[in-house]
C-alpha cells in the first residue's frame, strides 16, 4: 500500500484548493488500492487478469486440432455457435454453461478442417427469455461486412504460422511530443476507404518529413457506421476490416516505429453503439451484461450504452483489450476518448466552481477507478507508453501519479485552446483581439497537468463547425490560392494561420496535436458518406495536392508548420512550462515573451508595423532571428532582414536590458540569443 500515513496525498499538499477535499482524495486512492488488491488476490496479479482475450472468443490448438470459444452470457438459456465450418448449422454444436455465466465448445478438427479455418465467417445463436438472435461473439478478433447485404460476421483468423512479433519500441521523446492526429479511411485524396497500406507508404513518411514523432490513430476497432468516426465502437477487439488485414496494421506500426513514430491509438471505452446486429448490447438478453441498467446506461448524447465499470466482468473486458493491443500490435499509448463523460453520471455537464463538484456530485466512482488501473496495467506493461485524457472538467490529479492521489494519465488535452480561438475568429473583429485573455487561456492549466495544446483537432473540422483556415478566409480560398492572386482576406488569413499555430504550441501546454491537413490550411470540412450528401466521398479525404502544388500558397503553410516544429524540437519548447511574459503591448497589439531562451515577438495589429519597436529583456546579449513568419517562403512580405543582428541596450531609467526590433503588423518573429 502507498497510502500516506498521514493521510495527506503530494496531489493535495502541492495544492491549497483542495485542502477542504483531502478527505476524498484519500477515498479515491483506497478504492483504487481496494479493487487492486481484491484483483490480484483472485487472479494473482491485475496483468493475469486483464488476460481475458486468451481465455474468452476463439483459441485454436493445431496440435491437438482443438477450437475453443467461450463467452460470458449469464442470462441466455442456450447458444450455438454456427458459420462456414458446419455449413451454418444452427444445432450442431451447442454451448454448455458453467456456475459463472461462461458458455464453451471445443470443436475437434482435422488437419484438412483447420487449413479451411482461416477467414471462414462464423456467429453464435443466443437464445433468451426474448427470443433468440445472430450474435457477433464479443471477444472476436476480426469482423467483415457482406458487399451484398451489408451484413456483419465475425471471421476466425488464424493465418498460418506465429503472427510476427515486432520488437519493443521507447519513443523518444527528448525533444517532446508532437501528435499528428490522423484518420486512415480519409487519409488517401481518392474518393473512397483508405487502407493501412496505403497510409504505410504514402502518409507515414509525409509524417515523419513534417517533423511529428507521434500518430494518434482514429477509428481503428471496429464500427458499423463510417460517418461515426470510430467513435460508436461495436467490436472492441477487431480492428476495422475496412482497411485492411490485422497483419498490415501491425506493418504500419512497425514502419513507423522504424521512422522514430510513436502510434498511439484513440480508444473508446466511455461508450459503444447500442446495435445489438454488430455490437455487445443486450448480448445475453438482458440490458445490463456489460452495462447499467435502464436509463443510467443510456447515454443521452451520444445515442449509446454505457458501461457498468463496477462490475469484475467488464473491467476485465477493457483492460484485456488495453492489454490486447498493447501486446498484439505494439501500440505506444492510448488517447482515452470521452473521459469527462465517463467520470460524472451527470456527463460533464456541470459547472465546476468547487472541489465538491469532483469529489461528490454526481462522481461515478466506479469508472475513476476504473481509469486509475487502466492507466496502473498500460504502464507496467510498458512504462514508456503514453496515455491522454480527453477532459474538459478539470478533474483534480488527472495528469498526476495513482501514489501521489491522482489518476495516473501522463498527458490531457488542452480542450479550451481551440474552443478560444473559434470563439474568437467567429465573434471578434481583429482589432477587438484582447491579449491580456489570450495570454490567460494559453497558460490556464495547473503546472502539475501536462497539457497537449492545439488549436483544431478533428471536431473543428467536422461539418457543423469550420477548420480554422476556413474561420480565416472561408469561401475565398476556392478561389485565390495561387500565389499570383493577391488578396486581402487570403493574406490576412495565412499570416494568422501561421500566428495561432505558433503561438498555441510554444504556449499552450507540454505537447503539440495537429489534425491531418490542418497544417496546410485544408479547405474543406470532413464530411463522411451518408443518405443527406448522396454516399459520397467527396469530403472524407484529405487533398495533399494542395499543398504539394508550387503554384499554390497551401505549401507555405505546410512549410511554415514544418519550420515550427523544427524550432520547437531543437529547442525543447514543450519541455519548459510556462512562457514568461516580457511585454504586453494591447494597443499595438502585441505580446512578447520567452520561453526556452528564445525571444517571441507577436504583432497582431491589422497595419500598424513598429519600426524600433523595444522590449524589456532579462539579460544583455546579442539577438538574432531563428523564423519569421513574415517570411516569403512562408507566404510573407519580407519585411525583415534574417542576417541583422539584434544588440541589447541598458536603461539606466528603469534598469533593465532592452531590445529593439522592428515589428512588423500581423507577424510573429523568434530570436535567439548568439553565444
Amino acid at each position: 500500500m502507498d497510502f500516506p500515513q498521514d493521510h495527506e496525498f503530494e496531489l493535495v499538499r502541492s495544492d491549497h484548493w483542495l485542502k477542504s477535499s483531502a478527505a476524498e482524495v484519500a477515498d479515491r486512492h483506497q478504492r483504487y488500492q481496494s479493487r487492486l488488491a481484491a484483483i490480484e488476490a483472485l487472479h494473482g496479479s491485475l496483468y493475469a487478469f486483464a488476460g481475458g482475450h486468451h481465455y474468452f472468443g476463439f483459441s485454436l490448438d493445431r496440435q491437438k486440432g482443438l477450437l475453443t470459444y467461450r463467452e460470458w452470457a449469464p442470462a441466455a438459456h442456450a447458444l450455438h455457435l454456427a458459420g462456414d465450418f458446419n455449413g451454418w448449422n444452427r444445432e450442431s454444436h451447442p454451448l454448455s454453461k458453467d456456475e459463472a455465466g461462461v458458455w464453451s465448445v471445443e470443436i475437434s478438427m482435422k488437419p484438412s478442417d483447420i487449413e479451411q479455418l482461416h477467414g471462414s465467417r462464423v456467429k453464435v445463436w443466443v437464445s433468451h427469455a426474448h427470443g433468440s438472435q445472430a450474435r457477433i461473439p464479443a471477444y472476436i478478433r476480426r469482423v467483415v461486412q457482406d458487399p451484398d447485404t451489408h451484413d456483419f460476421s465475425g471471421q476466425l483468423w488464424f493465418p498460418a504460422g506465429p503472427a510476427p512479433q515486432a520488437p519493443p519500441f521507447r519513443p523518444d521523446l527528448s525533444e517532446g511530443l508532437y501528435i499528428y492526429e490522423c484518420h486512415p479511411g480519409m487519409a488517401q485524396e481518392k474518393e473512397g476507404v483508405g487502407t493501412w497500406e496505403e497510409f504505410r507508404k504514402f502518409n507515414l513518411p509525409r509524417i515523419r518529413e513534417a517533423g511529428y514523432n507521434a500518430i494518434q490513430m482514429m477509428a481503428v476497432m471496429e464500427h458499423p457506421y463510417y460517418g461515426s468516426f470510430g467513435y460508436h465502437v461495436s467490436n472492441f477487439f477487431a480492428p476495422s476490416s475496412r482497411f485492411g488485414t490485422p497483419e498490415e496494421l501491425r506493418r504500419l506500426i512497425a514502419d513507423a516505429h522504424e521512422m522514430g513514430i510513436a502510434v498511439i491509438m484513440d480508444v473508446v471505452h466511455s461508450h459503444t453503439v447500442k446495435n445489438t446486429n454488430e455490437g455487445i448490447n443486450e448480448f445475453d438478453g438482458s440490458d445490463s451484461l456489460y452495462f447499467h441498467p435502464g436509463p443510467r446506461g443510456l447515454h443521452p448524447d451520444w445515442d449509446s450504452r454505457l458501461f457498468d465499470y463496477g462490475k469484475d466482468e467488464v473491467q476485465r473486458f477493457l483492460l484485456s483489450n488495453l492489454r490486447y493491443w498493447l501486446e498484439e500490435f505494439r501500440f505506444d499509448g492510448f488517447r482515452f476518448d470521452g473521459v469527462g463523460s465517463m467520470m460524472y453520471f451527470h456527463h460533464g455537464h456541470e459547472v465546476f466552481d468547487s472541489p465538491e463538484k469532483y469529489f461528490s456530485q454526481g462522481v461515478e466512482w466506479d469508472a475513476i477507478t476504473y481509469l486509475q488501473l487502466a492507466n496502473h496495467l498500460i504502464h507496467h506493461i510498458n512504462p514508456h507508453s503514453v496515455t491522454i485524457a480527453e477532459d474538459v472538467t478539470g478533474m483534480p490529479g488527472l495528469c498526476r501519479p495513482i501514489a501521489e492521489g491522482g489518476i495516473g494519465f501522463d498527458f490531457r488535452l488542452g480542450m479550451g485552446l481551440p474552443d478560444f480561438w473559434v470563439e474568437t475568429l467567429s465573434r471578434r473583429k481583429d482589432e477587438d483581439w484582447n491579449l491580456h485573455h489570450l495570454w490567460h487561456v494559453m497558460n490556464d492549466r495547473r503546472p502539475d497537468v501536462r497539457t497537449i495544446a492545439y488549436c483544431e483537432s478533428h471536431d473543428q473540422a467536422m461539418v457543423g463547425d469550420k477548420t480554422m483556415a476556413f474561420w480565416l478566409m472561408d469561401k475565398e480560398m476556392y478561389h485565390h490560392m495561387r500565389i499570383d492572386d493577391p488578396h486581402l482576406s487570403i493574406e490576412r488569413g495565412i499570416a494568422l494561420h501561421k500566428m495561432i499555430r505558433l503561438v498555441t504550441l510554444s504556449l499552450g501546454g507540454q505537447a503539440w496535436l495537429n489534425f491531418m491537413g490542418n497544417e496546410f490550411g485544408h479547405p474543406e470540412w470532413i464530411d463522411f458518406p451518408r443518405e443527406g450528401n448522396g454516399w459520397s466521398y467527396h469530403y472524407a479525404r484529405r487533398q495533399w495536392s494542395l499543398a504539394d502544388d508550387p503554384e499554390l500558397r497551401y505549401h507555405h503553410l505546410k512549410d511554415f508548420d514544418q519550420a515550427m516544429i523544427s524550432l520547437a524540437r531543437e529547442y525543447h519548447l514543450q519541455q519548459q512550462g510556462y512562457g514568461e511574459q516580457l511585454w504586453l503591448d494591447d494597443w499595438n497589439k502585441t505580446l512578447v515573451y520567452r520561453k526556452s531562451g528564445l525571444i517571441f515577438v507577436s504583432n497582431f495589429h491589422v497595419s500598424q508595423s513598429i519600426a524600433n519597436y523595444e522590449f524589456p529583456v532579462p539579460e544583455a546579449g546579442v539577438y538574432q532571428m531563428v523564423l519569421d513568419s513574415d517570411d516569403p517562403s512562408f507566404g510573407g512580405q519580407g519585411r525583415l532582414d534574417p542576417l541583422i543582428t539584434y544588440p541589447t541596450r541598458f536603461d539606466g531609467t528603469e534598469g533593465r536590458h532592452k531590445l529593439r526590433v522592428y515589428s512588423p503588423c500581423r507577424t510573429i518573429t523568434v530570436y535567439r540569443p548568439l553565444v
